[in-house]
């Protein structure tokens, strides 16, 4: 197999928000960026966003970052680290105006501010509320005119794309700095070491590893994957956001916005159950909270349908003209998905996979983080991570709607910064080793030698059945048990895997082989990393264990992929300038 080699100042794997928004940096302080995405950037999942931004600019009323901050660690449920959150929240205003600038489509109000919708989660006050209208948006595509605005500004920066191509594995040097990565171009099917002084992933999230998920079929965890098989940890894996509303029996998002607009949720007898569950913010509580009281009304019989197994979201009442001019997405999503119009029946929902709060470790600034002389976050030279693939932590055990997009931003933008004065520090590419692409060539041979294997579909299944089954909404010791002995055993099966297509032009079958054993890594952390964890924090919660365990449990944990080993680190509890938020009951 042919080998080539490219040289870059820096290289980004992935054009979603993060991706186009660290690239951006990158590109504009004139340094030679590449990157590298699966399918065009317009399309990658980012494009999926429908409810908004988070920021405090208090265009609908008062609000201020500490607010915002304060919203952002109780929703963590305590487990998020205080610094991040600090800076995500002072930093929101200033990069949702920045995108403005830009060019970003943002609806408005009569004086022409952005207008800004309800969340769940975010409230005035430091959580005694009421609701704030923090989520700055577009209709219901904000993602969409996001990646939309980033992409333009790169290419008017001069960023150079290698759309098609799929990131396999880092390049590490002897010292252990990061040096580039090996990445597949599908048009042709070879392998190229893509070098970089400075490499940065945003691969988004791997909610493929569920059997229902709002994920796209490209979220397959390949940063996560990338980073395992270096022998970097990954954190908190055992969090899992389920997002409250997905159609039922297809998966596919309705934003938070709807709720935000003043949609409901109702159960068979038609009551408004959240009021029982959440008296204060009712359907406005926390993704986690408003999973668990759906998953609750299903379970004991007051779910609608023939079989009992979802409950309804109600916005007729909200009018036409507001529907057609707020969520236009929405209306088009529940005729085509659920084959009903929501300006005259509710649309039928069930909790779904929705998001990753864990991911490769870092800082605030980017950097990534591990174990190290320097300490439980000593810093990769070189290497940097952003978006969902990332945990800096912000999420901590439970993501609040609009900080994604609002993380996006912030680290996106925070990386850049880090690594434009990371490489005006490093000048000149460190030696290539000379085996840089062996694992690479190892992998692909395996999957394309002679003989049969493994079926990847088969594999593949398996391994989103017992996801879905082991690692739910609620969480039991014996499938957890039996679910990281099932994991382990897909795992194994994983390293047979056999393709019958060994031709090279747009080869899928060896792509979907390889996305695969990325999302092995992250079904393995998942599972271990949950079935260790003996509390209910945030979006994990066990059945054994029904309280927050702040003694014993208020620590990141940390998987290696060696021998599925386990080591934990402190949640940092203390903010950049204000005072610290202390652990308290969570309630809504």
């Amino acid at each position: 197999m042919p080998l080539a080699k490219r040289q870059f100042d820096a290289v980004v794997v992935g054009a979603g928000g993060a991706g186009l928004r660290a690239a951006l940096q990158l590109s504009e302080a004139g340094l030679r960026t590449a990157v590298v995405t699966k399918v065009f950037p317009t399309r990658s999942h980012t494009v999926a966003a429908q409810g908004g931004v988070g920021a405090a600019l208090g265009n609908m009323g008062a609000d201020r970052w500490e607010w915002h901050m304060y919203d952002t660690v109780k929703g963590s449920d305590w487990l998020g680290d205080q610094d991040a959150i600090e800076y995500l929240a002072r930093k929101a205003p200033e990069v949702v105006i920045e995108l403005e600038h830009f060019g970003m489509p943002f609806d408005r109000n009569e004086d022409g501010t952005i207008y800004q919708r309800p969340f769940g989660g975010h409230m005035q006050n430091m959580g005694a509320g009421p609701a704030v209208q923090r989520s700055c948006c577009a209709a219901d595509r904000t993602g969409h005119a996001m990646l939309h605005t980033l992409y333009q500004r790169n290419v008017r920066a001069g960023t150079q794309f290698f759309v098609e191509w799929m990131a396999l594995d880092l390049v590490l040097g002897a010292d252990g700095r990061v040096l580039g990565v090996t990445a597949l171009e599908m048009e042709t099917g070879d392998v190229a070491v893509l070098q970089a002084r400075a490499t940065l992933f945003a691969t988004g999230g791997a909610g493929r590893i569920f059997a229902a998920t709002t994920n796209a079929f490209i979220n397959t965890g390949d940063g996560l994957g990338m980073a395992a098989r270096a022998g970097f940890p990954l954190e908190d894996m055992e969090f899992w956001q389920f997002h409250p509303t997905g159609v039922a029996g297809a998966g596919v998002l309705i934003t938070e916005g709807v709720r935000g607009e003043g949609g409901y949720l109702l159960n068979k007898g038609g009551e408004r159950f959240m009021e029982r569950y959440a008296p204060n913010a009712k359907d406005l509580a926390s993704r986690d909270v408003v999973s668990r009281a759906m998953a609750t009304e299903i379970k004991e019989g007051r779910g609608c349908g023939p079989d009992g197994d979802y409950v309804l979201l109600k916005l007729d009442h909200l009018g036409v003209e507001k529907i057609e001019k707020r969520l236009p997405g929405i209306r088009e999503i529940a005729k085509k998905f659920a084959n009903v119009d929501p300006v005259k029946d509710p649309i039928p929902v069930v909790p779904t996979v929705h998001y990753q709060m864990g991911g490769i470790p870092t800082n605030y600034l980017g950097e990534v983080v591990v174990p190290g002389k320097g300490g439980p976050n000593t810093v990769v030279p070189g290497f940097y991570a952003a978006g969902e693939c990332a945990c800096a932590s912000v999420h901590g055990a439970n993501r609040l709607g609009t900080n994604s997009l609002t993380d996006l931003l912030v680290f996106g933008k925070a990386a850049g910064e880090t690594m434009v004065r990371f490489l005006e520090e490093n000048p000149g590419h460190p030696e290539l080793p000379a085996d840089a692409a062996d694992r690479t060539l190892a992998r692909i041979a395996r999957l394309e030698g002679p003989g049969g294997g493994e079926s990847v579909h088969e594999v593949g299944r398996e391994l989103r059945r017992t996801m879905q089954a082991h690692a739910g909404v609620f969480r039991f010791p014996d499938l957890l048990a039996e679910g990281v002995k099932r994991v382990k055993e897909i795992a194994e099966r994983a390293e047979h895997l056999a393709i019958a297509d060994k031709s090279r032009v747009f080869n899928t079958a060896r792509v979907e082989a390889l996305e695969l054993q990325n999302l092995v890594e992250v079904a393995r952390a998942t599972m271990v990393s949950a079935e260790a964890r003996k509390e209910s924090r945030g979006a994990h919660d066990r059945s054994d264990f029904h309280e927050r365990d702040d003694a014993n449990w208020l620590k990141h944990t940390l998987w290696y992929r060696e021998g599925d080993r386990l080591a934990y680190k402190p949640v940092n509890l203390k903010p950049l300038t204000v005072e610290s938020i202390a652990p308290k009951a969570r309630v809504y």
